[in-house]
């Protein structure tokens, strides 16, 4: 069986800088393996600018 977690990230802009990285490492330092990456919200332009990215380690 396996365990899931969602965290938010987004890609950053003109005055923000981009997050998905040191959320990544956060949870692999934690034992979480990296599934998927989905696009939760786009510009109104077809640009994802939000994603969930998704994270599964076995139950033990």
């Amino acid at each position: 069986m396996y365990e899931y977690k969602y965290e938010s990230c987004n890609l950053g802009g003109f005055f923000t800088d981009a997050n998905h990285r040191e959320i990544i490492d956060k949870y692999a330092k934690q034992g979480w393996r990296l599934v998927q990456i989905v696009p939760t919200y786009y510009n109104g332009h077809g640009k994802p600018t939000e994603y969930e990215i998704i994270f599964e380690r076995k139950v033990e």
